[in-house]
């Protein structure tokens, strides 16, 4: 995704998701075996692909102090920093997320006042917005993570490669080029010429954003 913002027009916005509730039934065994089994080929992948040594923390933890605290973090124009922390030391520290201080610790190294932060843990207000995301997730039929809407029409599931990625703001744009042509194309020789001229500039405009050139 970061990779995808540098070579496209793309604004990121982070939604909360818990795989694991609290108060969630045990994995089974069966379960936690395949996702270990999994780990190795993970550990590949972003090693070779992204030059990244995986060390996450435990799995099946409590996360919705996390996912209230980054809305708090949102709150006070550090969402992003906040995000890029949390997930660096979950990944690659073997941060428990689910303990309170280990996160206040995180969040204070994101540039959030600690005590702040702490009381914002038990804040309805954030806990509320949290559950709205994990409503919104449900009626889109999302059952896993990670999960990327695009402009609230193209769902991308899984971690996927960056060309996949680039594929969809680029399905995204020649559908909307697609319906300008349609709606304009029946009234071509009625229109004005300058009309025209202002719609084979946009058409151009889009493209060049596009491709990063404007």
């Amino acid at each position: 995704m970061e990779q995808l913002t540098h070579s496209h027009a793309v604004e990121i916005h982070w939604h909360s998701y818990e795989l694991r509730p609290k108060g969630a039934p045990p994995i089974s065994p069966e379960y936690l075996a395949r996702i270990q089994e999994g780990r190795p080929r993970l550990y590949a992948t972003a090693r070779e692909n992204y030059g990244l040594e995986l060390k996450p923390g435990p799995f099946g933890i409590d996360t919705r102090p996390a996912l209230i605290g980054a809305k708090y973090a949102e709150a006070q124009n550090l969402g992003a920093a906040y995000h890029d922390r949390i997930m660096q030391a979950y990944w690659q520290q073997e941060a428990k997320l689910d303990d309170l201080e280990q996160l206040a610790t995180l969040a204070q190294e994101a540039g959030l006042d600690r005590q702040e932060f702490q009381a914002a843990l038990s804040d309805p207000a954030y806990d509320q917005q949290v559950q709205e995301d994990i409503d919104t997730a449900a009626s889109y039929g999302l059952s896993g993570v990670p999960a990327l809407v695009f402009d609230n029409t193209y769902l991308v599931s899984g971690a996927q490669p960056l060309n996949v990625l680039q594929q969809v703001p680029r399905n995204a744009l020649m559908w909307i080029i697609v319906s300008l042509f349609a709606l304009v194309a029946p009234h071509a020789g009625r229109l004005p010429v300058w009309v025209l001229g202002v719609f084979v500039i946009a058409v151009v405009w889009r493209l060049q954003v596009h491709r990063g050139r404007w």
